[in-house]
């Protein structure tokens, strides 16, 4: 049996709930890996994945909050049924106090930005996949296959010691790792 230590990363990357998305994307990138786990006083809090980030751009506008009350008219946004998107743009951001081709101009700008200004904690998975190290890495993988993800954390007692994610399955298959022994006797086989 293969068991999970056997094919583990032992140097496990790993982020902060606090960081921004950014932060966490420039380190997944930067060390090459799809996903981490997110960590928090040396617990396993969740884990934050390439996918995870991009469900929540998805789900998040990424127009700069631009709510400006200065003026007595009360400010109209997307849920005015008489405010259509394109009077959006005209008439409230006009009201923010600066012109409008000028907000576009400047992109970079951190209200643009929508990992910068939104945490780790607020884009990862709280459901966690763990193992032991000596678990067997045949149910690991099935694991993997019925929580649709990528990676399992292989966690002893309380602590993260490694994590095995799909790639290192599929080095162990095309290793040949995970097959087992063929015993021939008196031409029978035996398993």
């Amino acid at each position: 049996m293969l068991r999970l230590q056997d094919i583990m990363t032992r140097e496990v990357v790993t982020l902060d709930p606090e960081m921004s998305l950014r932060d966490a994307l420039d380190i997944l990138t930067t060390r090459h890996v799809s996903g981490a786990p997110v960590v928090q006083a040396d617990k396993v809090v969740g884990v934050l994945s390439a996918m995870d980030i991009i469900e929540f751009l998805a789900t998040t506008p990424c127009v700069p909050d631009v709510t400006d009350t200065s003026d007595d008219e009360e400010p109209r946004g997307l849920d005015d049924p008489a405010q259509t998107p394109a009077a959006y743009f005209v008439d409230f951001w006009s009201n923010a106090g600066a012109d409008v081709a000028e907000r576009f101009s400047d992109t970079n700008a951190a209200g643009w930005d929508v990992l910068a200004v939104h945490t780790v904690a607020e884009a990862m998975s709280r459901a966690v996949v763990a193992f032991a190290p000596s678990a067997d890495a045949r149910v690991a993988a099935d694991a993997m296959q019925r929580a649709q993800g990528h990676r399992v954390l292989v966690i002893d007692g309380n602590r993260l010691v490694g994590i095995v994610s799909s790639l290192d399955i599929a080095r162990a298959v095309a290793k040949r790792m995970l097959e087992s022994p063929r015993y021939v006797y008196r031409g029978h086989h035996v398993n």
